[in-house]
């Protein structure tokens, strides 16, 4: 039987014994449907005996370190140790982040990569539960008109830009509102150049992600502030996928014994500790 077949037939055996609702909010960070179906002794896998697991690529520290074979850093550890207690090995691809969240069929079980539960995403994929409380950092040039911002209101007049079809984008269109249109680039690294060239004087992502960039890559850099907003990492599974199931149970127990937080401190502490932007 093919993985296509097995995950065919999963589907339709939840349709008829449950009646399979759809997945659960972004704000609860609760997965995709199936999620009662599924065997830790006998999952349904893109590839039998493997756990194929995206990100993109570049992966950035800390929630990647090392090469793709043997990924640390804080998403790498928490998907390999989803993995181990699956009793799985794991296998790396690459799936451009812009990409990940299409609808249709993917070529992996799962991806992780810094991936915001909403409700927009919810209607083409499936999320496991959020393994990350997440929050938008404002990366400025220490010489630039925003680096002295204590509120949203300071950013106004600020040009920022961010990485398209992220929730650093959403951040400065619903929550600053920028008197100018914000500039829209492919990839991080795109944002990046642009910051450090002083096409814009402002660049909004995912918190963690900002100050490793100020610490590591851009010299002259600050974070001025972080926003709350609500927003969960989830793993992100082609929709309908039973696997998410099994998955929820490996990271419910994560949660349960300590794993995820002893995980967050050793690769995150020392990247939360920005002031937040008041409103």
């Amino acid at each position: 039987m093919t993985i296509r077949t097995m995950l065919a037939a999963s589907l339709a055996a939840i349709l008829l014994l449950t009646g399979c609702t759809g997945g659960g909010s972004g704000e609860s960070g609760q997965g995709g449907s199936g999620g009662e179906s599924c065997s830790l002794k006998n999952p349904p896998l893109y590839e039998d005996g493997t756990l194929t697991v995206a990100t993109d690529k570049p992966a950035y520290p800390p929630w990647f370190e090392g090469e793709p074979k043997h990924y640390s850093g804080y998403e790498g550890d928490v998907a390999s140790e989803v993995a181990r207690r699956m009793d799985l090995p794991i296998k790396w691809v690459v799936e451009p982040f812009n990409r990940s969240y299409a609808p249709g069929a993917k070529d992996y079980d799962f991806d992780i990569n810094e991936i915001t539960i909403t409700k927009e995403r919810e209607s083409a994929v499936d999320f496991s539960d959020g393994y990350f409380d997440n929050a938008q950092g404002v990366m400025v040039m220490k010489d630039s008109p925003a680096a002295d911002a204590k509120t949203l209101s300071d950013l106004k007049d600020v040009q920022f830009g961010a990485q398209v079809g992220t929730t650093g984008l959403d951040f400065i269109n619903e929550e600053i509102q920028p008197n100018q249109q914000p500039k829209i680039y492919d990839t991080t690294n795109d944002a990046k150049s642009a910051l450090e060239s002083g096409q814009i004087d402002a660049f909004a992502t995912d918190l963690v992600t900002t100050v490793y960039l100020r610490d590591f890559e851009i010299d002259g850099s600050e974070v001025v502030g972080q926003y709350p907003r609500n927003e969960q990492f989830g793993m992100l599974f082609e929709q309908g996928s039973p696997l998410v199931g099994c998955v929820n149970q490996v990271l419910g127990d994560m949660e349960n014994d300590g794993t995820l937080e002893k995980l967050q401190k050793k690769h995150l502490q020392q990247y939360l500790s920005v002031p937040t932007l008041e409103d």
